[in-house]
């Protein structure tokens, strides 16, 4: 059995200018604490499965303090003015642009992605802290005209209550700070159990919030054993509402959990994207946005382009374009210079990966390029085009989550819409076309929660992020994502 002491970081400090970022303890009611049953999880690096360090293998009891801590701290911040909360939030997210590099660091390091889509990172998770330090100030009481004589009626949004965050390993610091902004910005405190192959990010961002003066009880971050977290976050009455980020498969099970209690759930689940390229299109942007709605963050991205519709008149030409821009790829270890892919986060993804590919060329697709592990290490693997993929292959109906592009040919407007509709996902959907007619027509009926028209890049903080169908509930980011962890109160005055 693993141990506290059988471990001792050697290689991480000297890369980061403040080594207090980087925590191999817990963050609970404000204090760092390891596991009260002395187990430890290693945690290493995707691009060579060196050890890195380890986090405490919490369970139940330690899930059952952050969530004590966490309604103590309630009353105050709710009864806090939007300004003071606004404050916090908005030295937090200047503490994280000040720490960007030492972030991006500990992000590559544990997940694998290249430092420059780290840093990208950064700036993105940075934003939802000052999106919603702002937001604090917007909550406003909502007057309704009366229906009953003599009384005044309004509408107040009150805070849920305790808040359970359940985040993935794909985006570490993103995926939490589009909760917890928001949660906290509402009045909320929140408890987040981080992925185990990335919870360096979840703690230096504990770290920064201590910095910035949240208090005691406000942000927990407890690391450990999924079923055993999250069961009693799920059990306990006083966890009001749960954000997940993940798999639907996961997302129902939660779904199911949380009905005893009662929560609010807010989830953003798995995605199916599809990508629609008309003939309009100059080639080489078409290129170059395939080429990024696949394989950023290595293809490991809910929103990654998994099923590719290219009309039959420039199919051909396209795949050769394609192709080439596949291939082109660099790939090795994030931390290195002009690295595009970095390594996948397990063996699964990559078995993952080869039996999709394996399953479509013996059906029939054409193996462009790739196809198989890389040479740079067991848990990377060569960026992949697949042709000629057709309904019946396991990568038409699955999300791949990795480096792996799949290409088919489309004749009309009618016949793409319908199959980039049929699945049980609705996340996000990728549209280009120069027929501005063909835009409205096409959008109304496609049936996603995003929709991004002669581009790739589409999120951030005012928008509001999620699917529609088996992709999720409700929505992250936006004030729409404030209003997740609010519930309406009707209040009724007589004169």
């Amino acid at each position: 059995m693993l141990t506290q002491e059988k471990f001792h970081q050697t290689s991480v400090l000297p890369l980061l200018r403040d080594a207090r970022l980087f925590r191999e303890q817990a963050y609970i009611a404000g204090k760092w604490c390891s596991a009260s049953n002395g187990r430890v999880l290693p945690v290493t690096n995707p691009a060579d499965q060196s050890y890195i360090g380890s986090i405490p293998d919490m369970r139940e009891n330690e899930a059952h303090q952050a969530v004590e801590a966490a309604q103590s701290a309630f009353a105050d911040w709710k009864a806090r003015l939007p300004q003071e909360r606004g404050a916090i939030l908005q030295r937090w997210y200047e503490l994280m642009c000040e720490n960007k590099e030492d972030l991006a660091i500990l992000m590559t390091l544990e997940q694998g992605k290249p430092l420059a889509e780290s840093r990208g990172e950064i700036d993105y998770a940075a934003s939802f802290l000052q999106w919603y330090a702002e937001e604090t100030r917007r909550i406003n009481v909502e007057t309704v005209t009366p229906h009953l004589p003599d009384c005044d009626m309004e509408l107040r949004r009150q805070p849920v209550g305790v808040v359970a965050a359940v985040t993935p390993w794909n985006f570490p610091s993103a995926m939490i700070t589009r909760k917890a902004a928001a949660a906290i910005a509402a009045g909320c405190p929140v408890v987040v159990r981080p992925a185990s192959e990335t919870p360096f990010s979840a703690l230096a961002l504990a770290e920064l919030g201590e910095r910035a003066g949240l208090p005691a009880g406000l942000f927990s971050v407890v690391t450990g054993d999924p079923e055993a977290i999250v069961g009693e976050f799920n059990r306990n009455p006083k966890v009001r509402a749960l954000s997940f980020t993940g798999s639907t498969e996961v997302g129902r099970k939660l779904l199911a959990q949380g009905a005893a209690t009662v929560k609010r759930m807010s989830m953003e689940l798995g995605g199916h994207a599809p990508f629609i390229l008309f003939p309009d299109v100059p080639m080489e942007e078409a290129v170059s946005g395939a080429l990024s709605a696949k394989f950023a963050t290595t293809g490991q991205d809910c929103l990654a382009a998994n099923r590719i519709y290219v009309h039959q008149d420039i199919y051909e030409p396209f795949l050769k374009a394609y192709g080439d821009a596949v291939a082109a790829q660099a790939v090795g270890n994030g931390l290195e210079a002009d690295v595009d892919l970095g390594p996948l986060m397990s063996e699964k993804a990559i078995a993952k990966c080869q039996e999709h590919v394996d399953d479509a060329v013996a059906k029939g697709a054409r193996l462009l390029t790739g196809g198989r592990v890389h040479e740079c290490g067991e848990l990377f693997y060569e960026p992949t085009l697949l042709a000629d993929v057709t309904p019946e292959m396991k990568i038409y109906q699955q999300e791949t989550f990795g480096p792996v592009a799949a290409v088919c040919p489309f004749a009309t407007e009618d016949e793409v819409v319908q199959r980039a509709n049929d699945t049980e996902y609705g996340l996000a959907a990728y549209l280009y076309t120069r027929d501005h007619a063909r835009v409205k027509r096409v959008t109304s009926q496609l049936e996603y929660g995003m929709v991004a028209v002669n581009r790739v890049k589409m999120t951030g903080a005012p928008i509001p992020f999620g699917g529609m169908k088996q992709s999720g509930l409700g929505r992250e980011g936006s004030r729409h994502g404030l209003e997740e962890f609010t519930e309406i109160q009707y209040v009724c005055s007589s004169h």
